[in-house]
């Protein structure tokens, strides 16, 4: 079931998961929305003011999206990654269309396994950048040093 969201080929979804999770590549996000069945490439980038600031495009108002993302936290004295998995769904996708996604999102949980915070956003408001930094860094524990 997993193979079919993918297209049937999960390799590509794991690829860009390690790319987001590796400290050697500047991959910072991925995205993945339904087309039609099945769930096909929705977009990846090295910033993330490209995912967050164009939300409109990123994140339709028809569109079921599962985003995988990887944000900077901590301050002067340690900086760590910390990987948020957010799924979107948009406030015009229908009923049947919406009960579908808690059924597949357990598949794709199965490709982006690893991550701090899990994000359901179903308004723009929502999908905010600073918003999730900061719960993502609540969620990370101590802080040390100043805060910069």
């Amino acid at each position: 079931m997993a193979a079919k969201l993918f297209g049937g080929d999960v390799s590509e979804a794991k690829r860009f998961y390690e790319e987001v999770r590796s400290n050697d590549l500047d991959t910072q996000w991925v995205t993945y929305r339904y087309e039609g069945n099945t769930l096909e490439l929705g977009g990846n980038g090295e910033n993330l003011d490209d995912l967050f600031s164009k939300t409109e495009e990123n994140f339709n108002d028809n569109d079921r999206v599962y985003a995988y993302v990887r944000f900077e936290t901590g301050d002067e004295m340690s900086r760590r990654a910390k990987f948020a998995f957010i799924t979107w769904i948009g406030p015009a996708v229908s009923v049947l269309k919406k009960g579908k996604v808690s059924t597949d999102k357990a598949f794709v949980k199965q490709v982006f396994v690893e991550f701090g915070k899990e994000f359901l956003c179903d308004t723009r408001s929502e999908l905010s950048q600073s918003k999730m930094l900061k719960d993502l860094e609540k969620a990370s524990g101590a802080a040390y040093g100043t805060g910069r």
